[in-house]
């Protein structure tokens, strides 16, 4: 059932989301997504990556800790640009070669997180972009870094 679903959700995402080619990209060009997290967020992630470490997952641990309540994966929150890179910009077709990244904060269950790409760098003879990212809740950041992403030519008829 649950591959049925994610099928579906992606015949969806290519009719929602349009396919962009190199050409198609220009420096400035930004896409962003928002998320609110919650609670099941924190335990099907951790049940997918195998990152069971109790300060995502027990109140009790996690009220002992400087954060002093369970916070989200920082891979979670950074798995929203993965999700922007692959379905909205540069979208469909896009390689993700690398990622660079900087925790700035901790996401807390019932955060609204803003993450967001802009196109930063264009190499045509590579067909390759670098991409500025981030993630924000209520305004900060709470994530930075960049992104390398391989991107397909328009097919010549």
């Amino acid at each position: 059932m649950m591959a049925a679903n994610v099928r579906a959700a992606a015949r969806e995402d290519m009719q929602t989301f349009p396919v962009l080619y190199f050409e198609d990209l220009a420096v400035g060009a930004h896409a962003e997504l928002m998320r609110t997290v919650m609670e099941y967020d924190l335990a099907r992630f951790a049940e997918i990556s195998g990152d069971t470490n109790p300060i995502h997952l027990c109140e009790r641990y996690a009220q002992a800790t400087r954060f002093g309540q369970r916070i989200a994966h920082g891979m979670f929150t950074a798995s929203l640009i993965s999700a922007i890179l692959g379905t909205r910009l540069p979208g469909p077709g896009a390689v993700y070669l690398s990622q660079s990244l900087q925790f700035l904060a901790p996401v807390r269950i019932g955060d609204v997180v803003c993450a967001s790409v802009e196109i930063v760098e264009l190499v045509p003879e590579r067909r390759r972009a670098r991409l500025f990212c981030e993630a924000r809740v209520d305004g900060k950041a709470v994530l930075e870094g960049e992104a390398w992403v391989a991107v397909p030519s328009r097919p010549v008829h």
